[in-house]
Parts: C-alpha cells; structure tokens; sequence
C-alpha cells in the first residue's frame, strides 16, 4: 500500500510540472511584471502664484538612465512649458454699464516659453501598479519671452466704440490720462504683431508624485519652485514697478503613458 501511495504522489508532482509553468518562470514573469518603466511621457494644465487658476500649458517626458544618482534610480528630464505671467497688482474690473471686464493699469501681456532639461530622481518607488511613486525634479533652461501690448475698448461721442492700447491711455506713473476710460478688454489676440521678444533663463525644483491607475497611464501632480530672470526689466503694470526678475510657487496637473 505505501509503494501504491508512493507511485501515486510522483505521479501527481510529475503531472503538475508538466502542466503548469516551474516556479522560476513564474519568478521570471513577475520580474517582468514589476520592471521599472523606461520612458514616461505626460501633458498637463499648471498654475502658479504669477498666474489665475489657468496659469498655462506643460508637456514632459522622463527617460530612465543606467546610471545612478547617489544610489537612486534617476531619469533625462525633458519639458516645454507655455504660461502667461502676470503682476501681483493686477486685478480686474466690470464696467457697470456694459458688463466686460478688464484690467486697469495693466500694459502688457507676459507670455513665456519655457524649454526645460534636468534630472528626475526616484526617491520612493511603488512596488506594484499600485501606490505612489515620489521623485524630485531639477531643471534649467531658456525663457523665451513674448511682451504683448494689452489692448482695451473706449467708447467716443455717438456710442462709437474704439480699441486702443492700454498705454495710451494712462499718464505719468499709471494713472488717467486725456484720453477716454476703458469699457472692456480688446482681446487677448488682439495686438500679437505689435509683439516685443525677449529671452532669458530659468531654474526650477520640484517634487512629482505619480499614480497609476492602469499599468500604462499614469495621472499626477508636480508641486514646485520656479525663478527666472530677463536681460531688461519688463512693463506689465502701468506706473508698477518693472521687473526682470520673476519667482512662483507652482502646481502642474498631468496625465500620460508609460512604457
């Protein structure tokens, strides 16, 4: 009876080996599984202390590298940031009357173009799909600056209605000149050949903290410092004063793929 038990255990093992995969490739499998992601690339909305809720664009794609940094997995930071910068003395107005809005005092537009390269380090790393994966983010680059006159509409004798630039309207250190008060804004498109280039360079750090909710995409936010400075001081506010020099706090929402 004990050889019967015998040759039926063997039996038993054997057939399960031949059926189903060894337990080394299951180990293989998972390894495969759990295998850091080479490349992750991602869009997002962002805001930040220079800006309204909508502070402007971001895109970003991270390429792991074999090196290390400090004995933390590390990747190639890439990005390209679109934002409209504003003054902190800007605020907008309803004309009573007519219901627009606009902004008094302000001159110019700021819209920046932010090319971006820098190291992303892994300092947390889920070991699963699920979890949070925490990573710190050094960058620098060029600010491609865009000074665009802020345009608004006046209304003449007759209820005529004129768009003008903002400066003109404003005399020595902002205030009311000769001419007509704004009833509205004139269009943020409005002016753009009329534009002024300037560059200049950026530095920034932050933190991303990344979730997966699917093993290919990826959802986050990336919570950050950002300081840049301009060959010339820049006129946003009328009378305010002219900076060259610009600092945020930001926060930049984003979702991709991995792979």
């Amino acid at each position: 009876m004990q050889r019967l038990y015998k040759f039926l255990g063997v039996g038993l093992v054997s057939s399960l080996l031949l059926a189903g995969p060894s337990y080394a490739q299951m180990q293989q499998s998972a390894d495969a599984e759990d295998e850091p992601y080479k490349s992750v690339t991602t869009f997002g909305v962002t805001t930040n202390t220079n800006s309204g809720l909508l502070g402007g664009f971001a895109f970003r794609q991270s390429k792991r590298l074999s090196e290390t940094f400090l004995g933390r997995p590390q990747y190639r930071y890439l990005a390209v940031e679109i934002v409209n910068v504003k003054h902190p003395k800007e605020v907008q107005q309803a004309v009573n009357f007519t219901g627009s809005r606009f902004t008094y005092g302000k001159e110019n537009y700021l819209f920046v173009v932010r090319p971006q390269y820098g190291r992303e380090i892994s300092l947390f790393e889920r070991s699963a799909d699920e979890g949070i994966s925490i990573n710190a983010i050094f960058a620098v680059g060029p600010s491609l600056g865009i000074v665009k006159p802020y345009y608004v509409t006046i209304s003449e004798s007759g209820n005529r209605t004129r768009t003008v630039p903002a400066s003109s309207l404003y005399g020595t250190g902002g205030q009311p000149g000769t001419g007509a008060l704004p009833t509205g804004s004139g269009g943020l498109f409005r002016g753009f050949g009329e534009s002024k280039f300037t560059a200049g360079a950026n530095v920034k750090a932050a933190v991303n903290f990344e979730l997966s909710a699917f093993r290919n995409n990826t959802t986050g936010i990336e919570i950050g410092f950002l300081a840049e400075l301009f060959p010339s001081p820049i006129s946003i506010m009328a009378g305010a004063d002219k900076r060259a020099f610009f600092s945020s706090g930001y926060a930049t929402l984003f979702f991709g793929s991995k792979k």
